[in-house]
């Protein structure tokens, strides 16, 4: 009888110790797979590239052109005194007004960018929809300059996986950009200089508008900053990584991948 009993408290305790090592398995690999499911998402979410990382003291400067021109011919004067092409983003309605001056922006040697036909929130739209955008301009674009455009600049900024992905199958790589003017808040000209000039970094693209109120203004001081300070300004295109690169989830960095060997 006391050996039965014995036999029965030892698998009682074997039961025991394995029910609590059955549950602390599951309690590991439960926290684990929690840790690593967002890490995953992270590296598959879909981002437009916003700086390139480079050692180099490359920067780029890009205006985007919805509205108004009155400015443009000034902006394209001071970058052809100081030897710069740029980028510039032009929406379709602001091509249909101003053809003439999408010439001179091309014929200046400046490259041209998509920044949709009419400048709508993407997000809301379906996929054939923000294709119709970005072809309807890219079509006006090409036939104005015989250049088609290869980088798309999303209207307020706004995208999502579903941007992206129907930018790339329309054969655009998707551009933010790392330094905001904020030029069309009207601060004036030394607030964007000061606020442009402090958070220039080797790699960064600056985001301007061709029509800003001061951004004429404040521009031969920003180029004049950038200079003294062994920067040299150009086209977003010569600054990105053609391939073997990775663009971060969480900074939208460029990043060159080492050689494969």
């Amino acid at each position: 009888m006391g050996r039965r009993l014995i036999i029965f408290h030892m698998k009682s305790c074997i039961y025991l110790l394995l029910f609590f090592l059955i549950v602390g398995l599951f309690a590991f690999f439960h926290s684990t797979l929690l840790s690593v499911v967002p890490a995953v998402a992270r590296q598959e979410r879909l981002v437009p590239i916003y700086y390139v990382q480079t050692g180099e003291r490359n920067i780029a400067i890009s205006f985007d052109a919805s509205w108004g021109a009155a400015y443009t011919p000034t902006l394209l004067e001071i970058l052809r005194d100081n030897d710069i092409t740029t980028t510039f983003f032009l929406t379709g309605f602001w091509v249909e007004k101003y053809p003439d001056m999408v010439k001179e922006i091309a014929a200046a040697g400046h490259e041209i960018g998509n920044h949709t036909y009419s400048h709508p929130h993407l997000n809301s739209l379906e996929p054939d929809e923000i294709k119709t955008e970005l072809e309807r301009v890219g079509h006006m674009i090409y036939e104005l300059t015989e250049r088609q455009p290869d980088l798309f600049r999303p209207p307020f900024g706004e995208y999502s996986d579903k941007v992206i992905r129907t930018a790339e199958q329309c054969g655009y790589r998707t551009i933010q950009w790392s330094v905001d003017s904020l030029d069309w808040q009207e601060f004036g000209v030394e607030p964007m200089v000061k606020r442009v000039t402090e958070k220039l970094h080797p790699g960064a693209i600056v985001l301007f508008h061709n029509n800003g109120k001061y951004t004429a203004e404040a521009l031969p001081d920003i180029i004049s900053y950038a200079h003294e300070h062994g920067y040299k300004i150009i086209p977003i295109s010569e600054l990105l990584y053609n391939e073997n690169y990775e663009i971060d989830s969480n900074s939208g960095a460029q990043i060159q991948l080492p050689p494969v060997n």
